[in-house]
């Protein structure tokens, strides 16, 4: 029998005490990584009208990929490369932070429901120090018997993403036909990471709730996924060789060291080109302040501490 653990998620207030709140399923004390993956939260179906919707100011990331994926809803993407985008259902938008990045997140007024996952990955050592960068791609859907695939990072079902990764990934949108029953055929040097959207579903014996997600260790080769429900039930399949690496992560910054995370803060506040600047944003202010330090000294794990709650994102 393939063994299940079962993450559940905790609700997070995104930005602020009137912002949309987010499910966190990573990082939390009990594990903190899905290969890179170091990140997942998962948010909506979200009334924009009762909200206020999304409105991130202009933030750093060092260290990290985001990755951001929709199942409703629409947000505008800007960022110091200069990149004007929009994040659509079914369509990946990936920004590579590298030595350093600053961008924002805003559902435009067209937006009423906001549905969807945003995705950290942590770079590894060699290359944490890349230069910024922003890559788009809508992947076409694949059938499987019993579901849809869209593969969104990396490699599954014979189809590949194009999207640049630097560490061996994979991101599935998996939509199971009511009362599916689907054969996962996985790659064995990976873990992987089985996020409910809509459910619940039985994964290898184990059901899982909406916003629970079900880790399968390295070794796992192949896992049947049941659709429990008379209707569509959706799931992010997520994946990665062990990441292997001490890392620190805080607020939006994921470094080696207790002094990376401080100079990257040090710059942030100072306003360093380090991070480039935010053009055409205008919401309510127009940059997110840094939170400050803990007093105690931030200790690198491979199995890192959960990040503080103030996360940003975006």
């Amino acid at each position: 029998m393939t063994e299940v653990e079962v993450v559940t998620a905790r609700e997070v207030p995104l930005g602020g005490p009137r912002a949309m709140t987010v499910r966190r399923t990573l990082p939390q004390r009990r594990r903190s990584l899905i290969g890179a993956w170091c990140f997942v939260d998962h948010y909506g179906p979200d009334d924009v009208a009762g909200t206020g919707g999304m409105d991130v100011p202009p933030h750093p990331h060092t260290g990290l990929q985001t990755v951001s994926w929709l199942f409703e809803g629409e947000i505008e993407h800007r960022d110091s490369l200069g990149v004007h985008a929009v994040v659509r259902p079914g369509e990946v938008n990936l920004m590579t932070g590298g030595h350093g990045v600053a961008h924002s997140e805003v559902s435009p007024p067209g937006t009423e429901v906001l549905h969807g996952v945003q995705l950290w990955v942590a770079l590894p050592d060699a290359a944490r120090h890349v230069p910024r960068d922003f890559a788009h791609h809508a992947p076409e859907p694949v059938e499987l018997d019993g579901a849809v695939a869209r593969v969104f990072v990396g490699s599954f079902a014979g189809t590949a993403s194009p999207v640049p990764t630097y560490s061996p990934l994979l991101g599935v949108e998996l939509v199971l036909a009511p009362g599916a029953e689907v054969p996962l055929e996985l790659d064995p040097s990976f873990e992987h990471g089985v996020l409910v959207d809509l459910g619940p579903v039985t994964l290898a014996g184990t059901q899982l709730k909406r916003a629970e997600l079900g880790y399968l260790a390295p070794g796992t080769d192949r896992a049947g996924l049941v659709n429990d429900t008379d209707e569509p039930a959706r799931v992010l399949l997520l994946g990665g060789t062990p990441f292997g690496e001490e890392i620190v992560m805080w607020w939006n910054f994921v470094g080696r060291t207790h002094e990376d995370i401080v100079a990257a803060r040090e710059a942030w506040e100072q306003g360093s080109d380090r991070f480039g600047e935010v053009r055409g944003y205008a919401g309510h202010t127009q940059r997110l302040p840094a939170p400050p330090l803990p007093n105690a000294r931030l200790r690198p794990r491979v199995e890192p501490p959960a990040a503080g709650d103030r996360s940003a994102w975006g």
